[in-house]
């Protein structure tokens, strides 16, 4: 008889055009990999990005739009947590006075919210209550520019933005601009001021989209959505980047269309995965802890289209890749060894999924 360990509840942001009912909420057995669905959360118009506080009280999600109660914008909310039953309440929601908020994180300590407006070039920073409410905005930054891709890359696209191990720094992932801004984390308001000197430009045309550091802090993965690559940066605590490897995330004779997704590191570091929207995979690569660098090892074929996100459970077991257009969740089960996933017969169907979180109550 399969033991349900209760603590361990998974989260599913989707798109809410069509069938979807918002946030999807599972118990999630780590002996088997399979998800109980518990409950729907419906109080937001796309939820496709979560995040979820470091103590696992509380839920942030976007409201991945381009207007909100009739302004120009999209929005966030809060959520609290119940210990028992993983079920979401809702707390409040706040602009972030830039469209199409697309990706959301906290410091560790929970004092501020960064969310990154996809179609704006900007970043919206909100401190964060005790209770876990989002307080007013502290600032919003603006990225300024332009790049040579006249249909996606036009102007600035602020992506993903996540702070470095040791918190010194935050780092804002700009698609259009083909760079990553560095900026100085305040206890006070967030950030200050970008610094010039430390942020990195990116190769032009590569469309840089989602950033992963190693479990040592030594090192960053930077996924490219346009030129289908992981950049490796190596990171010093003063701050500074340096590239030292730049991989395909593709086979050699792929041919057709590609757009990465989203990029995670095993728990332990010696694996890196990536997803191909396109190939409908996902890249497994070898890593070497000590220099950074990494080795292809294998595609898997995520089983349905576009991929857009996935995740390894917290025990480091299990890997479920979100299918977004064929609207599946799959689950997979990871060698420890290899590293390699491999296909359990646990899938579900869920409307449009984008983005899946562990929360350990």
């Amino acid at each position: 008889m399969d033991t349900v360990d209760n603590k361990y509840y998974a989260y599913v942001g989707t798109y809410t055009g069509g069938e979807s009912k918002g946030i999807y909420i599972f118990r999630f057995n780590t002996l088997t990999g399979k998800l109980e669905f518990i409950d729907t959360s419906s109080e937001l118009e796309n939820p496709s990005y979560l995040c979820i506080s470091k103590d696992s009280s509380f839920l942030y999600a976007v409201m991945e739009t381009q207007v909100y109660n009739g302004e120009s914008g999209g929005a966030a909310a809060a959520y609290c947590i119940d210990k028992e039953t993983g079920k979401l309440r809702l707390l409040n929601i706040r602009p972030t006075k830039g469209k199409d908020p697309c990706h959301l994180t906290t410091d560790s300590h929970n004092r501020f919210l960064f969310v990154s407006n996809y179609s704006e070039g900007t970043l919206t920073v909100f401190p964060l209550e005790k209770d876990g409410h989002i307080g007013s905005i502290s600032s919003i930054i603006s990225h300024k520019g332009s790049g040579q891709d006249k249909v996606r890359r036009e102007e600035s696209h602020m992506h993903y933005a996540a702070l470095t191990p040791d918190e010194r720094y935050l780092c804002a992932v700009d698609l259009g601009l083909d760079k990553v801004s560095v900026y100085d984390f305040s206890t006070q308001n967030g950030c200050s001021a970008a610094s010039e000197k430390l942020s990195i430009n990116i190769k032009p045309g590569s469309g840089p989209r989602h950033m992963e550091f190693s479990p040592n802090g030594n090192f960053a993965y930077l996924l490219t959505e346009l030129s289908s690559e992981v950049v490796v940066l190596k990171y010093s605590k003063d701050g500074r980047f340096d590239q030292i490897q730049t991989v395909s995330t593709l086979p050699s004779n792929y041919k057709g269309t590609n757009d990465c997704a989203a990029i995670h590191i095993s728990p332990g570091g010696e694996f890196l995965y990536a997803s191909n929207r396109g190939h409908d995979s996902l890249t497994l690569f070898k890593t070497d802890q000590n220099t950074g660098m990494l080795k292809m090892l294998s595609h898997i074929s995520t089983q349905g289209k576009t991929p857009r996100d996935f995740i390894i459970d917290p025990s480091g077991k299990f890997l479920l890749a979100a299918n977004q257009h064929s609207h599946t969740l799959v689950t997979y089960e990871i060698s420890p060894e290899s590293g390699q996933p491999e296909l359990s017969c646990n899938t579900i169907g869920i409307p449009n999924p984008v983005c899946i979180k562990f929360a350990c109550l």
